[in-house]
């Protein structure tokens, strides 16, 4: 299934929509900017993150290979006193088991991982990031915003990620042409009482380069 317009200013805009974790696989063809796995969050899950003290979600960021994410998570949440149980585990599962879909995807040894906790408007301008290719999952609150720009710069119409789904998007350093003409923002929620909880995923080619590599493992 094919989200949006086919092509705008020699820009590929399609956004395909995944009911399986491989149909991401998509995201190698010519004609796709994005790809979305549209899938429901287990019920407890999201009752236990939503009603969660803010001061103890999960956050912090690591460069790391992909079969050291689960027990990296683990030591997050640990750290930041997020309760144990059958929902942290859950979401450390998830987290690993994203990221390991994501690398092989993207053929990638190493991964830099965020995990974000966000209360203000992180970044309210619709952008493409310098990357290969990037996931994004929020967990908690209104998930990432994107579109077309179109004539003049604005965004019509503007959408928003269900939360709970993983959306993979290529970036400026995508080796293929045509370049993606799909931007996306974190949604303004600033004033609102809204905490967000997101994960963000790059794959890395020379890990030792990154500003953050003392956080290797």
């Amino acid at each position: 299934m094919i989200l949006g317009r086919e092509k705008i200013d020699n820009a590929v805009t399609a956004v395909h929509a995944a009911t399986t974790p491989e149909e991401l696989s998509v995201i190698r063809t010519p004609s796709c900017a994005a790809a979305l796995w549209h899938r429901e969050p287990r019920p407890a899950f999201q009752e236990w993150i939503d009603t969660l003290d803010p001061g103890h979600l999960p956050r912090g960021r690591m460069i790391l290979r992909p079969a050291s994410v689960r027990s990296a998570v683990a030591r997050i949440c640990e750290a930041c006193g997020t309760p144990a149980g059958a929902e942290r585990d859950h979401f450390a599962d998830d987290v690993a088991a994203l990221s390991g879909l994501f690398a092989k995807l993207m053929r990638a040894e190493w991964l830099r991982l965020r995990l974000d906790v966000v209360a203000t408007n992180a970044c309210r301008r619709f952008h493409i990031d310098r990357v290969t290719a990037r996931l994004v999952c929020t967990y908690r609150g209104t998930g990432t915003q994107y579109g077309v720009a179109a004539i003049g710069g604005e965004l019509d119409p503007v959408l928003t990620v269900p939360t709970g789904a993983p959306i993979l998007l290529r970036g400026t350093l995508w080796p293929e042409d045509p370049q993606s003409g799909i931007r996306h923002r974190s949604p303004p929620i600033e004033g609102t009482g809204e905490t967000r909880s997101v994960l963000v995923l790059d794959p890395l080619d020379n890990p030792e380069d990154e500003p953050d590599s003392h956080g290797m493992q």
